[in-house]
């Protein structure tokens, strides 16, 4: 019998505000037949959406260009504005290999997307991660440096460490899109126990990895409803786990006198990195899938 081919895609597009707008680019991925929407949320706050789709290689393929052309449709950049750094209407659009998918499958099917996007859409494309055509251009951070303000003017300016890597060299009301391949990331916010966003700015300092914190974390110090929050992006579970990312945040929180709320996550999480923090919390010496009674209930 041959075994079924899964890919995962996570696309994180500019728009947070309005249902209407996020309901039409969630419908334009569950057109196509093949391809499967299982989670999506949005942030009013940081005016940002986060999708998940997964499916056979090919309709995800598919469905993610259905859902960047309905995006430019309806997203201008030159209008929205929010807490989270972005450069498109489509922001970002990572492949995850899951399921007899190989890393470098999921690279090409991100190529073969860039080229479509910006062939048929108009659109510029960076390719990044594992698909990056340059050092500087894996990290998304890297890219998105200035955000669409910044990037706009740095194309119009003809600079060319700037340009695209598939697509015209300026901005449309669209902006630019990020497509690249990597593996499984966490999208994970801690609120404080303080509406003071100076202190999740230092908190966020101290455990991203470019100012000298934990390897595989991205973070950033934001105001979401009034409330100070460390959002962060867990770039690799296996070599950095959740726990010990929340711990350092607990123990820097602490330090300016404060605490963490609540925690929350976007988008899905590994099974694994569950596992991993209930068996460091809790001390277990025997955690792994098969003593989860719910794992045994499926075919």
């Amino acid at each position: 019998m041959k075994q079924k081919r899964v890919v995962e895609a996570v696309p994180n597009f500019s728009e947070g505000r309005r249902p209407e707008v996020i309901q039409s680019i969630v419908h334009a991925y569950d057109e196509v037949e093949g391809a499967r929407v299982i989670d999506y949320s949005s942030d009013r706050d940081h005016n940002r959406s986060v999708v998940t789709i997964v499916g056979a290689p090919e309709a995800v393929s598919e469905a993610l260009f259905r859902g960047i052309a309905r995006a430019a449709e309806l997203i201008d950049m030159d209008v929205q504005e929010g807490e989270h750094p972005r450069i498109g209407a489509t922001d970002v659009v990572p492949f995850i290999p899951i399921q007899n998918v190989t890393m470098a499958e999921a690279v090409q099917l991100a190529r073969d997307l860039a080229v479509r996007v910006g062939d048929e859409l108009g659109i510029p494309v960076y390719l990044y991660a594992k698909a990056a055509t340059r050092p500087d251009r894996e990290l998304l951070s890297n890219i998105r440096k200035g955000q669409y303000e910044g990037l706009k003017r740095d194309l119009d300016a003809g600079k060319e460490d700037r340009l695209p890597d598939f697509g015209p060299a300026k901005l449309g009301k669209a902006g630019a899109t990020v497509i690249g391949a990597r593996p499984p990331l966490i999208a994970y916010n801690i609120y404080l126990t303080t509406s003071d966003v100076a202190i999740a700015k230092k908190i966020a300092r101290a455990v991203r990895h470019s100012s000298g914190g934990l390897r595989n974390v991205q973070a950033m110090g934001v105001e979401v409803e009034g409330q100070a929050q460390v959002s962060m992006n867990l770039l690799d579970y296996t070599k950095t786990p959740v726990y010990r990312v929340t711990e350092l945040v607990r123990r820097e929180a602490a330090h300016y006198g404060v605490a963490i709320k609540n925690a929350e996550l976007i988008g899905l999480i590994p099974q694994q990195a569950l596992l991993d923090a209930a068996q460091w919390y809790l001390q277990l010496a025997n955690v792994t899938p098969e003593i989860i009674l719910e794992n045994h209930l499926h075919d």
